[in-house]
């Protein structure tokens, strides 16, 4: 009697599958052709993506050879058209590197381009805190300290990744101002922190030593 009801409760169970298949089977293969064509399109894409990263790390790499045979005009051509072009990461690169090659023949047109990319919303802080430093690097000689300042405090920060140079460039520029106290405090600051490579430690100290004593009270 129980295998009877067995096959009853078979036979009830094909039925409803049945009754589903024929009410949701256009459903179901549907759904299944999409989630194919789906995974295609996402192969697809990430084949063609693939594909770009290779041809502008190519063409970067190219770039470069053309900087370190002294083309700059040729590099720096190279470098914008990637800027313009290239998947993400390597219009981000690209455009660091055209500045530094138009600041090899225009110190202060490269600091403009170097302050676009740190204005940029779309960059990334810490690529905005690198082009911060390099256009400060560049216009070291010629801005005030207090332009520097306004320019690098952003990027001095103890979470900041170009912090070490950012404040060594504030230090050397207060003390081209003769602005001693804020020499010493950038000077200190490079000495305190554990993280500081040990060579801007010794130009740290190197400078320090040449700061006047502080006067006793």
């Amino acid at each position: 009697m129980s295998e009877l009801f067995d096959e009853v409760d078979e036979e009830v169970r094909r039925e409803q599958l049945k009754k589903l298949w024929d009410r949701y089977s256009l459903y179901i293969i549907a759904a299944a052709v999409l989630i194919v064509v789906a995974v295609g399109a996402w192969r697809g894409y990430q084949y063609l993506e693939a594909q770009k990263a290779a041809e502008a790390g190519k063409a970067f790499d190219a770039a470069i050879a053309l900087s370190e045979q002294n083309k700059h005009s040729e590099a720096e051509a190279a470098f914008n058209k990637l800027a313009t072009t290239a998947p993400f990461g390597y219009r981000m690169l690209a455009r660091l590197r055209a500045a530094a090659e138009v600041a090899t023949r225009d110190p202060k047109a490269g600091a403009k381009l170097y302050d676009e990319i740190a204005a940029d919303p779309g960059v990334g802080r810490v690529e905005q805190d690198l082009a911060r430093v390099r256009a400060g690097a560049l216009l070291l000689d010629s801005e005030s300290y207090q332009n520097m300042l306004q320019r690098l405090d952003a990027a001095t920060k103890p979470d900041a990744t170009f912090r070490h140079t950012a404040r060594e460039l504030l230090a050397l520029s207060a003390w081209r101002a003769n602005d001693t106290a804020a020499a010493r405090q950038w000077l200190d600051m490079i000495a305190n922190d554990g993280e500081t490579p040990s060579a801007m430690r010794s130009r740290a100290e190197a400078l320090q030593a040449l700061l006047p004593p502080i006067a006793k009270s």
